[in-house]
């Protein structure tokens, strides 16, 4: 028989749950047990519900002078598994850079993996899990890509904020809103393009604000300046119209917002461009989830705390269109802007 040694292993390497392909210590009991009974290999892998294959490999790798003995088999079998190497994304080369560079133009690790693909389809080397870019953001960020990993995870939030009772809320408008159970099915599906959700984003002190417009269909974004920040009703008003207005009448469909009192002259928008608004329930942020999660996204250009009204309209097309040429994974790696330009060339 082999030789095997047991060399010291910590309680964490010898207790960590493995994949279900990895052998027990109770399995690797049971092999010692059933081979004192004279039980064939075959039998004992009927018994583990495993190849006898599998249990031949594990005699004949973790049996000594004494003969198979679980324990120091297990040992041995923990101090094997790690496989020390250089991870590919901290060696200097193509396939770092292309990462880098993904993470600077705030891509998520996603779409860095499926940009790899499409741009070197015949490239094995140029080949990265999404789990890799993760474990180089947070663990193997140590002189490699420390400074991406601000820019790079988009959420800091720890916990749920917590929310009013619903049953608590008082209408805020004196134009009756038309809620969203009463919206169109076209909408609700997306299949016809055209209908757009919308919300602001806050800045420090709820002292400044950027509104921000998603279409359904194409996730297609466009920030909306307010003047110095202000997000009163009048000024989310203007500032919406004037936004809407330079769409071609065929994309302007309807247009999905909270309940929020910037919204308060939501007949007079409708009136000026012929687009119904529709109101979520309260507290169901859900209900405009594309544009939910595109406000998620932009927090990586505009941080939570900060003053949105130093921004220009310059600032925000700018923003926008990085956004825009983003691949995204529910548009089959399309980009909205892709998706949109298909929309005017029909």
């Amino acid at each position: 028989m082999g030789g095997v040694t047991a060399p010291p292993v910590g309680l964490t390497a010898l207790e960590k749950q493995l994949h279900s392909r990895f052998l027990t210590l109770a399995e690797r009991e049971k092999i010692r047990d059933l081979r004192a009974k004279g039980l064939s290999l075959r039998a004992i892998g009927r018994a583990l519900q495993r190849p006898a294959s599998t249990v031949k490999r594990e005699i004949d790798q973790n049996s000594g002078s004494e003969g198979y003995q679980p324990y120091a088999a297990h040992r041995a079998a923990a101090a094997r598994r790690p496989r020390p190497k250089q991870r590919k994304l901290l060696r200097e080369g193509r396939l770092r850079r292309f990462v880098q560079d993904g993470l600077r133009r705030r891509w998520s690790p996603e779409q860095i993996c499926h940009a790899l693909t499409t741009e070197y389809p015949d490239d094995e080397s140029m080949r990265v899990s999404v789990e890799t870019i993760y474990q180089a953001l947070y663990f193997q960020a140590r002189g490699g890509l420390k400074r991406e990993v601000q820019a790079a995870v988009r959420s800091g939030r720890t916990r749920r904020k917590p929310r009013r009772d619903p049953e608590r809320r008082t209408p805020r408008f004196i134009d009756p809103m038309v809620m969203i159970s009463d919206r169109p099915a076209d909408v609700e599906d997306r299949a016809v393009p055209g209908h757009w959700e919308g919300d602001l984003i806050i800045g420090a002190n709820g002292r400044s604000a950027i509104a921000t417009l998603v279409e359904r269909s194409t996730r297609y974004t466009m920030l909306v300046h307010l003047p110095g920040g202000a997000h009163d009703a009048e000024t989310v008003r203007d500032g919406l119209i004037a936004t809407i207005q330079i769409l071609p009448a065929h994309l302007r469909g309807s247009l999905t917002w909270d309940q929020g009192s910037e919204m308060a002259r939501h007949k007079q928008f409708s009136m000026a461009t012929g687009m119904p608004v529709y109101f979520c329930d309260p507290a169901s942020p859900w209900q405009r989830g594309s544009n939910e999660n595109t406000n998620g996204l932009l927090r990586q250009y505009f941080p939570k705390g900060t003053d949105l009204s130093v921004h220009s309209p310059e600032d925000l097309e700018h923003v926008a269109q990085e956004l825009n040429g983003r691949p995204r994974k529910t548009l089959g790696w399309a980009t909205p802007a892709e998706r949109l330009r298909d929309l005017l060339t029909a």
